[in-house]
């Protein structure tokens, strides 16, 4: 009996050193292969709608999901003294094709000059921006071959080369000043990565979650 507890105890410290190597192959694999992210979104380049004078908002013609082409007037406001010279100024026009994401007017109210009513973006130009740490930043380069997966689309992949690799961390764009008290947490900061795709095979929406494994070898 204890002859066979013996080979149990051995046989499962085999199995055990197998399994722990072969995570960490795993894990040495993957790291000496791919850079891989869950901080990553598809987003695009969201351009707004904004009237050139102030005035009475009296007609909005567009709602959001709305598909608009270029120079399509979307509203007109109403401006005290309007003379020939800015009769063009009290429409505003779509300045890009693309869908109505968010709009922010309501007709009747008081809307002064460069404030948003709309904002539009480009469907046939939506990528992915991956924040990747500055540690591994160095293994980035510019036409690397990217996998993406997609949590609106379960189960589907997609594909895509890396496009551009950010020029300051996201830090750097952040609002508030750095902390100047005596008390310092050194944190690993993330840089901005652009991923085009290869191919859009289906209706993506600005802001979804993805994860992205970027080729490096």
């Amino acid at each position: 009996m204890a002859e066979k507890r013996k080979k149990l105890i051995v046989i499962i410290l085999v199995l055990m050193v197998a399994a722990l190597a072969s995570i960490g192959c795993y894990y040495w694999y993957e790291n000496s292969n791919y850079v891989t992210t869950e901080d990553a979104k598809v987003t695009g380049d969201l351009v707004t709608v904004s009237p050139q004078m102030s005035g009475k908002l009296l007609e909005l013609n567009v709602e959001e999901g709305d598909k608009v082409v270029k120079n399509q007037i979307l509203g007109r406001q109403g401006i005290t003294d309007l003379q020939e010279t800015n009769i063009d100024q009290s429409v505003f026009r779509a300045p890009i094709d693309g869908v109505v994401i968010k709009k922010q007017g309501t007709v009747g109210e008081f809307i002064s000059a460069g404030s948003t009513v709309a904002v539009l973006v480009d469907p046939d130009k939506l990528y992915i921006s991956a924040n990747i740490e500055e540690t591994k930043l160095t293994k980035i380069k510019e036409g690397q071959q990217v996998d993406v997966t997609i949590d609106q689309f379960s189960g589907k992949s997609f594909s895509g080369k890396v496009k551009y690799v950010g020029q300051a961390s996201n830090s750097a764009f952040a609002l508030l000043p750095t902390s100047t008290s005596s008390t310092f947490t050194k944190v690993i900061q993330k840089v901005p990565v652009k991923i085009e795709f290869d191919k859009k095979d289906a209706p993506l929406l600005p802001g979804t979650n993805a994860i992205v494994k970027i080729h490096i070898k």
